[in-house]
């Protein structure tokens, strides 16, 4: 199976890049299953149910969180309405929608979708990430049920992103990393065959600060003092992410490439 992650989509710049360009995408890299993070494709911060709505319609199979889940309130009611999106695994027992599920994938395979949070360097103290994981895996153990099976871990540090790749090594097809919005030169296969990236990057525009327009987080690196709100820029964003080849006997990775498609980062 061909699995396309896309990492964090930002603001307006993303959203257009994936109803513009996912479809073509995803002919061309001739994927049969498509994750996208979409937690900052509201403002930059979150995700409304409206703004899913439209990341579906564009041809995502499933929506990843993130710390950012409900920050656009509305999504708290309408997670529970939409089950192809998938929250964190740990951000709160009290919190709605589930975080990871089985998805039905072409010629009758199913795919595994999972996300869970770190907790190093991150502002709130999530529960632990690797106990969640662990509970997860040993449902949906590969060769049994499920043909497939992605963890979106989603952590400031790429130490804690790297421990959760080989905590899952030949357990999982493919471990991805997000939120820090900088695509990573790792793509690799773990030992024991699990498809390894420690940050997809972002769906946004790049001739930024990670998203954002760079006049207020440069001054606030600068003084110290902030003088308005993040706002996301908004010139023509790149498609980040990854296409991951699994076997479908073992579930196993086979391969693991990084996307780059349009905006400042396109490499063709």
């Amino acid at each position: 199976m061909r699995l396309l992650y896309l990492g964090d989509v930002v603001g307006r710049a993303g959203r257009a890049a994936i109803t513009g360009r996912l479809a073509d995408l995803r002919a061309r890299l001739k994927a049969d299953f498509v994750i996208v993070n979409g937690e900052n494709a509201t403002s930059g911060i979150g995700l409304s149910t409206e703004h899913a709505k439209v990341l579906l319609s564009a041809g995502a199979d499933v929506l990843t969180l993130g710390d950012h889940a409900f920050d656009q309130r509305d999504l708290l009611s309408g997670i529970e309405k939409e089950p192809r999106i998938v929250r964190p695994l740990n951000y709160s027992k009290a919190a709605p929608g589930v975080g990871a599920r089985v998805f039905d994938a072409p010629g009758g395979r199913k795919v595994l979708v999972a996300q869970v949070l770190g907790q190093v360097f991150m502002k709130r103290p999530f529960d632990d990430p690797f106990s969640a994981v662990e509970t997860v895996l040993k449902k949906h153990p590969l060769g049994g049920l499920v043909q497939a099976s992605l963890i979106d871990v989603h952590c400031e540090a790429t130490s804690e992103k790297m421990a959760m790749g080989h905590f899952c090594d030949g357990r999982a097809s493919a471990v991805i990393g997000s939120h820090t919005h900088v695509p990573t030169g790792d793509c690799m296969l773990l030992p024991k065959g699990t498809a390894y990236m420690t940050d997809a990057g972002m769906c946004g525009d790049y001739n930024s600060v990670i998203g954002m327009e760079k006049d207020e987080p440069m001054r606030r690196f600068i003084t110290g003092m902030s003088k308005g709100r993040f706002q996301p820029a908004n010139g023509e964003a790149t498609l980040s992410g990854a296409l991951i080849e699994t076997d479908d006997r073992t579930g196993l990775s086979k391969r693991i490439t990084p996307v780059r498609d349009g905006g400042v980062l396109h490499t063709e």
